[in-house]
């Protein structure tokens, strides 16, 4: 199996079971403050396990690809970013 994909793949696999634990938090604590909170958390999560896995799959990629195309999906993943952390 492709080290990449694997990486890929495990950093996807811990970040679903980051929020099956906070789901699970959620409930434990079973008040809507609390569960807020532990929500807000989770909005840092899902940029930071974006970024990581783009990152891992775009280095296992860099020969494959030319400079042009690099720069589009460094655009395209810049465009995420700023529509999600934009206020």
């Amino acid at each position: 199996m492709n080290k990449i994909v694997l990486a890929m793949a495990s950093l996807r696999l811990m970040s679903g079971s980051i929020e099956i634990i906070a789901a699970i938090v959620m409930l434990r604590l079973a008040t809507v403050e609390k569960a807020l909170l532990v929500n807000s958390t989770l909005a840092l999560v899902g940029p930071l396990v974006l970024l990581a896995t783009t990152t891992i799959g775009l280095v296992g990629i860099a020969e494959k690809l030319s400079y042009g195309k690099m720069l589009w999906v460094i655009a395209g993943v810049s465009c995420l970013f700023i529509g999600i952390l934009k206020k």
